[in-house]
């Protein structure tokens, strides 16, 4: 699926990754669509790659929910990774989003959390818009980037 993300759009969804990067000390924070494609990503990234740290976190996301539906759950909504100075904390946001958040031991995953469940609400809202509002790119139609 092609969307459409305006400007508008992406200033409303940063001010919420900003949100959580700011009162969070997490490093970056990665917005990705299920299929693996980054939609955006605000802070430091580390001099990650990005692109392949959205698709392997898609298909993790993937492998995770058939996990989900063998042990009789529709789906399991978070992912963590502990290292031992770097984490990763997976989250899905509404039916078509993932929320990556990168940060070390200077933080918590308690408060990450926390930061997020402040914001998914109305960062949902705002995907939403996005994915349901028939935003799309017709197939066979070049997309425009505002």
């Amino acid at each position: 699926m092609n969307i459409i993300v305006t400007k508008e759009d992406l200033s409303k969804i940063n001010f919420y990754l900003n949100k959580v990067v700011s009162a969070s000390l997490a490093h970056s924070i990665l917005l990705i669509d299920r299929s693996g494609q980054l939609i955006t990503q605000y802070g430091n990234t580390l001099d990650i790659d990005v692109l392949s740290l959205s698709a392997l976190t898609a298909a993790n996301f993937g492998a995770t929910a058939e996990i989900a539906k063998m042990l009789g759950e529709e789906e399991f909504t978070l992912l963590f990774h502990k290292g031992r100075s770097e984490n990763v904390y997976f989250t899905a946001i509404g039916d078509h989003v993932i929320l990556v958040t990168l940060f070390d031991d200077r933080t918590s995953l308690g408060l990450i959390r926390l930061r997020i469940n402040q914001i998914s609400g109305d960062l949902s809202n705002v995907l939403v818009s996005i994915f349901e509002g028939g935003r799309t790119v017709p197939l066979g139609e070049p997309e425009r980037r505002s």
